[in-house]
């Protein structure tokens, strides 16, 4: 299967002392070969922060 299931982390809520938010992605490992970045809404920020891939 050329599609593989990735979590994105924030990257901002570790700094500021709380905990982050995580989210799903799928991934086409055969077109997209770096690692994932969306901007997504982090409910314990209460605003859009960048979510980077995790292993």
């Amino acid at each position: 299967m050329a599609q593989e299931l990735v979590t994105l982390e924030c990257t901002e809520a570790r700094k500021e002392g709380k905990p982050p938010s995580r989210y799903l992605s799928f991934r086409n490992k055969k077109t997209v070969t770096e690692r994932i970045e969306k901007k997504k809404y982090n409910p314990f920020l209460k605003r859009h922060t960048l979510h980077k891939e995790i292993k």
